[in-house]
């Protein structure tokens, strides 16, 4: 391992740590700082989306997803994020990004979730129930989420998974 590398880790545990301690913009910087000395560290750029997404600057969070897609295309966390972020303003890419994440970690239970609701408000309820279907198998306890409409056909079975993951 390089001196540059061991800086930029001991760099991101220190943002870490700044995070856990509600020094936001310190960890921001911090991360600013990991990306000088490698500029191609998909967790720094995606921590930069997370803090910018906190903010609500959501410019500034898309592009730093953006980074670390680039970097890694398949990164569930930003795809998830991404898509998130844009479920308000663009339905379809949200739609396209949640997909990615699925396709990526297929028992990302929230992307699921996620792409369930999106899709009830395009009116694709069978494609809908499949995405609460798929949550739920994955992580029951997301069933109070799903929409009542949606309820009787996605309860949880005993084989359902306890541990799911969130995205």
């Amino acid at each position: 391992m390089t001196k540059r590398t061991q800086d930029a880790n001991t760099l991101f545990q220190a943002a870490l740590l700044q995070e856990k301690y509600q020094d936001l913009q310190g960890a921001a910087r911090t991360y600013q700082r990991v990306l000088e000395l490698e500029p191609d560290n998909k967790l720094a750029w995606y921590n930069l989306g997370v803090l910018a997404q906190r903010d609500g600057r959501t410019a500034v969070a898309r592009d730093a997803y953006d980074k670390a897609l680039k970097i890694d295309p398949k990164y569930a966390s930003a795809l998830y994020n991404e898509a998130v972020l844009l479920k308000a303003s663009d339905t379809d890419h949200a739609v396209r990004l949640l997909k990615r994440a699925i396709a990526a970690s297929p028992r990302a239970a929230t992307a699921h979730l996620q792409l369930g609701w999106i899709l009830t408000q395009k009116k694709h309820d069978d494609e809908a129930e499949d995405e609460f279907r798929s949550a739920v198998a994955a992580d029951p306890s997301l069933y109070s989420q799903v929409p009542e409409q949606f309820q009787d056909d996605v309860t949880p079975t005993p084989t359902s998974s306890q541990a799911g993951t969130n995205g």
